[in-house]
């Protein structure tokens, strides 16, 4: 097969995929409806030697008992409903059931869809529910399962704000850090509620993110003998290098072997709902949206400098005075893009570059023609001719990845950069 046909056999793999796990998923719930437990031995689960109808899915697909109950899950939120009254009535979920009936989304996805709407749904107004159900049932087709759940996980702090509180309670309750000997190694499990997370995550984050710069500024000739096995060692290996450091760092080691230049936890919220105390703020890099309470705690452990991208203090726009972009600008490509604009991986990981090229196109070093790429996406883009396009003006500007013929020959433009995964009620 030519690489267009191979794409093009994946997409409808895909598509009859989701096609028939949305036929299985009303099944599924019929399945579940003829075994419900005040039928006893007269269950259809039962009469056929199963405790559960999820057991009997289970068996006859050869899945697991959870993906079983997912499907009855989606197949009881997306089927038509019979009221008391013998009338019909529609799906509990039906933007949900439009989308799977379609083939649109996965059950993964609606599945993921309809646990949150109803976790909160005693708690919110009808209306705003269902208006948050079709947002996200119209940004779901093209994100991956995990990319998904950063965007329900956004909705959820804006339908629910009052409930961040209580569950960020829960989770600093849930935080642990295990160590146990075993094989020689020193074995650790971690789970971190979003505020310990944080800085965690950006400190491990900017030393794994200097030690690949450095080597592909220097070459791996150039590491020093502590260093020599650096360009074979794993990201896994990289992080837990990291960690040691920090704490070699903390039991008194110099400074000056700490590469945390640039490492910053950003705590995102507008000036107006943290000075009236409602809302949510979300903790770049981490997934889980936090209260304001836990904005102004983490505030408070350390220096709050407030920046208006734009203002009269800084110049963002250079033309072709420079070549390269200003701390200035990077921060503002850095609100725009919210890190790789193509992949998503974090601001430090990643260096502004021009769209149209600086000694090839004479391209000037503006917002307008900058991004934010890491390395992977800066060669995936000139590499195979893509193109990029940056639709509006400064910060809340839309960036668009355009595929090449060969990959689409359409070329439909594919949402980038912070819009692409953040939630815009």
């Amino acid at each position: 097969m030519a690489d267009h046909q191979l794409l093009a056999v994946n997409d409808a793999l895909g598509a009859l995929v989701r096609h028939a796990d949305a036929l299985r998923g009303r099944i599924a719930a019929e399945i579940s409806r003829r075994s419900r437990s005040e039928l006893g031995s007269e269950s259809l689960a039962k009469r056929n030697g199963f405790r559960s109808a999820t057991a009997l899915i289970a068996a006859s697909s050869g899945g697991t008992i959870g993906e079983a109950a997912r499907l009855v899950t989606v197949g009881e939120a997306t089927t038509p409903r019979r009221t008391l009254t013998g009338a019909d009535a529609p799906p509990r979920h039906p933007h949900v059931a439009d989308a799977v009936s379609a083939g649109s989304i996965s059950t993964a996805a609606a599945s993921a869809i309809i646990t949150m709407l109803d976790r909160i749904a005693l708690r919110c107004d009808p209306a705003e529910t269902d208006r948050v159900e079709t947002l996200l049932v119209a940004q779901a087709p093209g994100l991956t399962f995990d990319q998904l759940g950063k965007v329900i996980a956004r909705a959820e702090g804006y339908l629910d704000p009052d409930g961040l509180e209580p569950k960020e309670e829960r989770l600093r309750g849930e935080r642990s850090l295990q160590l146990f000997q075993r094989d020689g190694l020193l074995h650790l499990t971690a789970k971190l509620d979003p505020e310990s997370a944080a800085p965690v995550k950006a400190a491990i984050e900017a030393i794994v993110t200097a030690q690949f710069r450095n080597e592909s500024a220097t070459g791996p000739d150039a590491a020093s003998p502590r260093d020599a096995d650096a360009p074979r060692r794993t990201v896994a290996q990289r992080q837990a290098d990291a960690l040691v450091l920090i704490a070699q760092h903390a039991l008194g080691c110099d400074a000056s072997d700490l590469p945390l230049d640039g490492a910053t936890v950003i705590v995102r919220i507008s000036h107006e709902e943290l000075q009236a105390g409602v809302g949510v703020a979300a903790i770049d890099g981490i997934d889980q949206p936090v209260s304001v309470a836990t904005a102004r705690r983490m505030a408070a452990g350390g220096g709050v400098i407030p920046c208006v991208l734009g203002g009269a203090g800084e110049i963002l726009d250079w033309g072709r005075a420079k070549r390269l972009f200003t701390t200035a600008q990077k921060l503002a490509l850095a609100e725009r893009d919210g890190g790789c604009a193509m992949c998503g991986l974090p601001p430090g990981m990643t260096k502004a570059h021009h769209i149209r090229w600086w000694a090839r196109d004479a391209g000037p070093t503006d917002l307008s023609n900058g991004v934010l790429l890491c390395e992977s996406c800066h060669h995936r883009v000139h590499d195979n001719d893509w193109d990029i396009r940056i639709d509006g003006v400064g910060v809340r500007a839309l960036v668009w990845f355009i595929p090449p013929p060969h990959v689409d020959p359409a070329r439909t433009p594919r949402l980038g950069g912070r819009a692409r995964y953040a939630w815009a009620a």
